[in-house]
């Protein structure tokens, strides 16, 4: 799991911290709104794999007193901040000051500086893209992408995704823009294409925050393992019932999971401990990311 997410975050941490300095360089020689707000996004989003990084570290944290299931959610409540960090400051910005820009229009200049510049954003986000797609492309096998991200347990791997595509995106709507207020000698679509940005990154944030916000609160795990694992309790030979499978995700590996099942009635005490433990056995054999199970007994 880190190691795919770790190099994917990585590259756009490298690209995104060449970029933003680029960016806000072109900004001042050119004046331009569109190169402003580009620059804002670029910002962030390089704080924003940062606080990823952060969030990866501090999940492999042991279990202690405090936290008995570890620390394997840190992950899931930093998705959730770059996603405010998106909408807040990234969007917020942008928006402002595209606002700015269209009731105050100035004249962009020097616009092969703001073409060079963002042709050569598009060519390194492009890498960065690339790379946070087939990291996503490989963890979503047979599903769709929608469906993909709606069950994916690690959220840097569309994370970043979706940063990436709304960057690419906004780099095509700011030479939109500048290019219209060259073409047209009216400075205000460069203000235009700065509220565009703007709302391109509002957008991404909020589903951002929809899709973390379900695995920050607790997810269960995939149906094929709930499935698999309702299969194997059902499959055991002195179970005769079994009430209740339930899972949580307590971070991208760690599953927790409570079984209440029905023992064969001529079943001691000690047979039970026993048929307990090698169901527990059997389980987390079969699915690695299962850490800890619970088996009830009920009549």
């Amino acid at each position: 799991m880190a190691s795919g997410s770790k190099k994917v975050i990585y590259a756009a941490l490298v690209a995104n911290g060449i970029i933003a300095v680029v960016k806000f360089i072109a900004a001042a020689i050119t004046g331009s709104s569109a190169m402003f707000s580009e620059g804002i996004h670029t910002t962030v989003d390089t704080g924003n794999q940062l606080m990823l990084l952060l969030g990866l570290k501090r999940a492999t944290k042991p279990a202690d007193r405090e936290h008995p299931f570890g620390y394997g959610k840190e992950i899931y409540f930093w998705s959730f901040i770059v996603a405010i960090m998106v909408f807040a400051i990234g969007a917020g910005i942008s928006i402002y000051e595209g606002i700015h820009s269209v009731l105050d229009p100035h004249p962009v200049e020097n616009v092969l500086v703001s073409y060079g510049v963002l042709g050569f954003a598009m060519v390194f986000t492009g890498i960065a893209w690339y790379f946070a797609w087939k990291e996503f492309k490989r963890v979503k096998g047979d599903l769709g992408y929608f469906e993909a991200v709606q069950k994916e347990k690690n959220p840097t791997t569309f994370v970043v995704l979706f940063e990436d595509s709304a960057a690419l995106l906004g780099l095509f709507v700011a030479m939109l823009g500048i290019g219209l207020s060259q073409w047209t000698g009216m400075p205000v679509f460069d203000g235009i294409a700065s509220i565009v940005i703007g709302l391109i990154l509002g957008g991404t944030a909020t589903w951002l925050a929809y899709e973390t916000k379900g695995l920050l609160i607790g997810e269960s795990a995939k149906t094929d393992v709930i499935n698999g694992v309702e299969q194997m309790v059902g499959a055991f030979q002195n179970i005769t019932r079994v009430n209740e499978v339930l899972t949580l995700h307590m971070g991208p590996d760690y599953i927790l999971l409570t079984i209440s099942v029905n023992f064969k009635d001529e079943l001691n005490a000690g047979e039970i401990e026993t048929a307990i433990e090698q169901l527990s056995t059997q389980i987390k054999q079969k699915y690695s990311r299962v850490n800890r199970v619970f088996i009830e007994a009920e009549k």
